[in-house]
């Protein structure tokens, strides 16, 4: 993440014709949109022209709200995917007031927008952007991301067509299960998700992500909500009935496939695994699509593994030594850096020994951890400093160190340059935001 200390940072400028630019990279241009949180602003690259869009969201405001944790479970979300149906996260970056997350733009604008204009649409068309939505959903549910806010307002066009996957700000990771296994958060729009999001008793994420795929083909067919009324026990019971009409032009095929995915018991519902091999959705399936399709499969059957907790795969140590995308700070106050990392090849032995020994010369209290790994400095038994390791790739280890408490509390005052200048030839390579 490219943190900035400066607070000089305009406000998005309010006229097209005078044009402001963001901590000297984005010339921030006409306004896009708005969310509860945050505003959109189209903005250009001043390295290389590139259009973006730039999410602007209130620091205080999102404190205040207690909405932290939504924000960075977005970029948490957002940082793992790489799918050409969903929108690419280019890179963060936050003042201290500001947090603003650069994203692709997609200059066709959402899906609401092109129904209301164009109307139901053409089954042709309609299996096209639905095709899209299926390979990016199989794509977020094999990296064990779960959107779920489907709805034709987070599903955009870009400047060919394509539709791509957006807003993740009510997305779950892995690490919101609970014991059972299941989610329990009620969320997302109540016409598009799924009637056990809203019972509490724990649901599966991309079970709820294949009704909202449901209620989305259904709305591109009809042009209508399958359920639709202001009082949601009655909308809910009219879902367990399942009583919505088909539209007269749908055909038997499509209708039968939307049944199966309006399916109330998430048990018998159809999954998304299913629903990318069903012959409606394969018809006439464009090259790109089959590529996309594949890709998502692909993706499916090889990162099972690496979604289980104790492991530490390639991917999560791209992110981890990624500035770019490194979350440290950004809800920081002083906007100051209370941790750094760095790689290594020594032992152990050796990095935890230098570390006692710079210790003990700046006068410190030097204490061991119990598993070997790690070494806290202190002064009269305020905790300073933790360092930890862990095994990368043999002989391969990353080190952590983390400003926890006492009089270097704000990150600065420890002395990072001279820690760093005395573990020398130990050191590989240093990750952090200065880097």
């Amino acid at each position: 993440m490219d943190l900035q200390r400066s607070e000089s940072v305009p406000t998005p400028p309010k006229s097209h014709h005078q044009p402001e630019v963001l901590l000297g990279k984005y010339e921030l241009g006409r306004f896009l949109g708005r969310g509860a949180f945050a505003k959109v602003y189209f903005a250009r690259s001043l390295a290389d022209g590139t259009g973006v869009a730039v999410k602007v969201l209130d620091k205080p405001q999102l404190l205040r709200t207690g909405m932290k944790s939504q924000v960075l479970c977005e970029v948490s979300a957002m940082r793992r995917l790489s799918h050409p149906n969903i929108v690419k996260l280019h890179e963060v970056m936050a003042t201290k007031s500001k947090i603003y997350l650069i994203m692709e733009y997609a200059a066709g604008g959402d899906l609401l927008t092109w129904l209301h204009r164009r109307g139901p649409a053409l089954e042709s068309a309609a299996r096209h952007y639905f095709q899209q939505l299926v390979a990016a959903l199989r794509y977020c549910h094999a990296r064990g991301v779960a959107h779920r806010d489907v709805k034709p307002q987070n599903l955009l066009l870009d400047g060919d067509g394509n539709l791509k996957v957006s807003d993740f700000g009510l997305s779950a990771l892995p690490d919101q299960l609970r014991e059972d296994g299941h989610l329990h958060t009620a969320c997302g729009t109540p016409a598009f998700a799924a009637p056990e999001v809203a019972r509490g008793k724990g649901y599966d994420g991309a079970k709820a992500d294949a009704w909202s795929c449901g209620v989305i083909l259904f709305v591109l067919l009809a042009g209508s909500l399958p359920f639709d009324d202001a009082n949601l026990a009655q909308m809910y019971r009219t879902i367990y009935k399942r009583a919505y009409e088909f539209p007269k032009g749908m055909s038997r095929s499509a209708r039968r496939l939307v049944a199966r995915l309006l399916e109330p018991n998430p048990e018998r519902r159809m999954t998304i695994g299913e629903l990318a091999d069903h012959p409606w959705l394969k018809r006439s399936l464009s090259l790109d699509s089959q590529l996309s399709l594949m890709e998502s499969a692909k993706a499916e059957d090889t990162t099972s593994a690496a979604l289980d907790p104790p492991a530490m795969n390639a991917f999560d140590i791209i992110v981890a030594l990624s500035s770019a995308l490194d979350l440290t700070g950004l809800f920081d106050e002083d906007g100051k850096r209370r941790e750094r990392r760095f790689t290594s090849t020594a032992s152990v032995e050796r990095i935890m020994g230098r570390m006692e020994e710079m210790g003990l010369k700046s006068g410190f209290s030097v204490e061991r951890r119990r598993n070997g790994g790690g070494v806290g400095m202190g002064r009269w038994g305020s905790v300073v400093l933790v360092a930890e390791v862990a095994e990368v790739a043999a002989p391969l280890l990353l080190v952590e160190l983390k400003v926890e408490d006492g009089s270097g509390g704000d990150g600065e005052g420890f002395g990072w340059g001279e820690l760093r200048a005395g573990l020398g030839d130990i050191v590989s390579a240093w990750h952090s935001s200065e880097d």
